[in-house]
């Protein structure tokens, strides 16, 4: 099962060395476990895509209106959503207060749920 954590609300203090290298290690172990598909901070603004009634409207960040922008995310592969909930948790003992999203990623050929 492919889980997508996001990352929803970050604090701006950049990272001591202390927690760098925690997260370095957690990193390298996911990749090694080839449990870590994919990692990586979004920057803060981003360009918005609407389509409605057949127009494609293209708009530059940032979004001052954006309460719960996505700053960063990690693709996992897991057997299942309580793993993708304790991989969450170690991030977040390693890097302290903050807030995330994680949901189920679907692909060709995968039931969704109700299936």
């Amino acid at each position: 099962m492919r889980f997508l954590m996001m990352t929803t609300d970050a604090d701006d203090t950049p990272p001591d060395e202390k927690m760098q290298a925690e997260m370095g290690r957690f990193i390298e172990e996911m990749s090694k476990a080839g449990v870590l598909l994919a990692t990586g901070g979004l920057e803060p603004g981003g360009t918005r895509i609407t389509s409605s009634g057949g127009k494609v409207t293209v708009t530059d960040g940032p979004f001052t209106e954006a309460k719960e922008s996505v700053v960063g995310f990690a693709l996992v592969e897991v057997r299942s959503r309580e793993e993708a909930i304790e991989l969450s948790s170690r991030f977040y003992s390693i890097v302290g207060d903050g807030e995330g999203v994680i949901k189920q990623v679907f692909g060709p050929g995968d039931p969704f749920p109700g299936e």
